[in-house]
């Protein structure tokens, strides 16, 4: 074979993963990902895999890049699967549509690394103690390494900061926060027991739920707020 002919040949497609390779891939960063969630991800039309004649699934490069930033919207902005559909169909679409809290796919993939604590400081730039601060006041859970998250609400409360709101005033979210998912927890609590196996579809549901929380929160305290201002 010629030189030119060899550099005209097509480089090797790259291999495709068996569901077992993909786990061991994801898993180090993503601890509580199974076959279980990688199926409910693709019966939820998030990823579509190829399949063998004998109908095991093959995930590409594109497949599991497309999962890891499904599983970093879900674990660092508690994202339900429908915002995230939605948003990468949009980009699937060729747009550059931003997520609730103007966060990004493109950031999410970024930032899908985790933050040492001085890492964390200087992302958000914030001091350690506004941190150390945030997490007695159990506003931030501490941790050896943090997610976007503890980024964005440490932003928020330097933010915050900056008008004399300190950790110490929001001791209460913890509490109320704690209330709400307990009430999640009971709502969600007859559909677990009649499908024991199907933790990521009750996961899914809770996250569902949760943003009607969050929904319902903020227009209250936006009627709070009209009502003070009057």
């Amino acid at each position: 074979m010629t030189e030119g002919a060899a550099r005209r040949r097509p480089a090797p497609a790259p291999p495709l993963l068996g569901i077992g390779q993909v786990l061991a891939k994801l898993q180090p960063e993503f601890p509580e990902l199974t076959p279980s969630k990688l199926r409910f991800l693709e019966e939820q039309g998030l990823v579509t895999p190829s399949r063998t004649a004998a109908g095991y699934r093959k995930f590409s490069p594109a497949d599991v890049e497309r999962l890891q930033v499904i599983l970093a919207m879900q674990r660092d902005h508690y994202l339900p699967l429908k915002v995230i559909r939605a948003h990468l169909e949009a980009v699937d679409a060729g747009d550059a549509p931003a997520l609730p809290g103007a966060v990004s796919a493109a950031t999410v993939r970024a930032t899908a690394h985790r933050f040492s604590r001085e890492e964390l400081l200087r992302e958000a730039g914030a001091g350690a103690g506004l941190l150390d601060e945030a997490i007695a006041a159990s506003v931030i859970r501490p941790a050896e390494v943090y997610g976007t998250d503890a980024l964005e609400a440490l932003r928020a409360l330097a933010a915050l900061g900056a008008v004399g709101i300190e950790p110490r005033h929001l001791r209460g979210l913890r509490a109320a926060a704690e209330r709400e998912a307990a009430l999640i927890d009971q709502a969600i609590a007859p559909e677990r027991r009649s499908d024991p196996a199907g933790r990521a579809r009750s996961a899914e549901r809770a996250r569902e739920l949760a943003e009607h929380l969050a929904v319902v929160h903020a227009s209250v305290l936006r009627r709070a707020l009209e009502g003070g201002s009057r």
